[in-house]
């Protein structure tokens, strides 16, 4: 593993931070420390690591520490800040909005920040998109509304163009709240901006309730989906258990990874089959398929529920053309009707008595306000943001590793997403929960075809 997890900084920090916190480490003080910037938090955390290191004196792999530090690069009173959204909807940004204002304006004495609109495109002239400005009054009451106050977009815009609008503007701090296509355009902003030469620092704040962005144990909205949809599949239960072979069927959000739908899972024990995008060994055909293993379990307990990640089972489409939405996203097949189709056909087909209902609750679960949990976490990443960026660090996103709050390169969490280790502790449980077979396909077997190798009708 590349461990260059060293965070770039604008220069040397002159200002004394307005905190009055402990920086000789002495214990009584009841102060809370500065954190020195060769702070760092390990990313393997195993005896067995550490004594591996131990003998082969490499320095091991980690992140740093995030949190307030004794000087800063920007001077509180001359500093402008902005704040973007981009991308798709999360429970907690206006959370994250409000507590970054609250931050800047409360504990750093920043009183000048201003909201982009609709993500990355409020800053291209050309769209006339008016800015916000931010004070702790106008956000007062944000944080109990779900979606963003600032409204949001997809799509590349020019970087060029970004910076220009940055400069004009004189914003000193940009914070760029967004999944992994925004911090892909916030790590292009900051290289633009180290190109010129420029005292700008950017700071990203990691959005998305799929759980998928690397390195960060967990990223704000995501307990939010859970448990949302902790009680959609409650719910969905009742619906398969009060008809005779009833079957629930319900589609959650995971583009890439099925997090939301493994602990979903894991938190009702109630679900029966959990399909995720990581699930390379799954068909829907022959003794060994899907469907087959569907119908054992009706015929034993005459009710199931099935949880399908958004993304999973793509390569069950015969159709096998690509599409892309507006950041560069694969649009992925309807894996949900796709099941709930071949499920009504191939029970049809046996005259197997059986009743489906599907149910899509995706965009119900991402326009939701934070709850408790995630707004706690929500405050947590904004604050530490706003220590980062007023000490000079830039081109960094804010995240959680073995629960404490780091800093890490923004470049290092986009070279690939997060997804479910199969074999981890984490779906082994799911494995355990649901009770579904470690593999459901058989061998040389992918697509949906009843014409296809082996026929539905005949083989089950």
């Amino acid at each position: 593993m590349d461990n260059n997890f060293n965070v770039d900084k604008l220069g040397k920090c002159a200002v004394k931070s307005p905190f009055n916190l402990s920086h000789n480490y002495e214990e009584g003080d009841d102060l809370f420390d500065y954190i020195e910037d060769d702070e760092r938090i390990l990313y393997e955390k195993t005896i067995k690591c550490f004594n591996k290191y131990k003998e082969t004196g490499e320095e091991p792999v980690s992140f740093e520490k995030a949190g307030p530090r004794e000087f800063l690069f920007f001077e509180p009173a001359k500093t402008k800040a902005a704040i973007v959204t981009c991308g798709g909807l999360c429970p907690g940004l206006n959370n994250v909005i409000r507590s970054i204002v609250h931050e800047l304006y409360y504990r750093y004495r920043v009183n000048k920040v201003i909201g982009i609109r609709y993500g990355f495109e409020g800053f291209i002239p050309k769209y006339n998109h008016p800015y916000d400005e931010l004070t702790p009054e106008s956000v007062d009451n944000i944080h109990m509304l779900g979606g963003t106050v600032l409204g949001s977009s997809r799509g590349n815009q020019n970087i060029e163009d970004i910076v220009d609008s940055l400069v004009n503007m004189n914003i000193n701090i940009l914070f760029c709240i967004g999944g992994d296509g925004t911090l892909k355009g916030a790590n292009e902003i900051y290289k633009e901006i180290t190109k010129r030469n420029l005292k700008i620092a950017v700071a990203g704040i990691p959005k998305t309730i799929d759980n998928d962005i690397m390195f960060i144990e967990k990223s704000f909205g995501f307990e939010t989906a859970v448990s949302k949809a902790h009680s959609i599949l409650k719910d969905a239960h009742n619906e398969a258990k009060g008809a005779y072979n009833g079957i629930a069927l319900v589609k959650l959000m995971g583009r890439d990874s099925g997090f939301i739908a493994a602990h979903a899972a894991l938190s009702t024990q109630e679900v029966n089959f959990v399909i995720v995008p990581e699930m390379k060994e799954f068909g829907l055909y022959g003794v060994r398929g899907f469907l087959r293993v569907l119908k054992k379990r009706l015929v034993e307990r005459h009710h199931a529920m099935i949880v399908v990640a958004e993304g999973a089972g793509q390569h069950l489409f015969e159709d096998s053309s690509v599409e892309k939405d507006a950041s560069g996203n694969i649009k992925h097949k309807d894996i949900g009707i796709l099941l709930k189709d071949r499920i009504t056909e191939f029970f049809n087909d046996q005259n197997f008595p059986f009743s489906i209902k599907y149910i899509d609750p995706s965009y119900i679960i991402r326009s939701a306000p934070a709850n408790a949990s995630d707004s706690k976490f929500c405050s947590q990443l904004a604050q530490n943001a706003v220590h980062g960026a007023m000490a000079g660090k830039t081109g960094f996103v804010v995240g959680i590793w073995n629960y404490n709050f780091t800093y890490l390169p923004i470049e290092s969490t986009v070279k690939q997403r997060n997804k479910i280790d199969m074999n981890s502790e984490l779906w082994w449980n799911v494995l355990e929960a649901t009770g579904q077979p470690v593999k459901m396909k058989n061998e040389h077997l992918f697509t949906v075809s009843p014409q296809n190798n082996l026929n539905p009708k005949t083989n089950n």
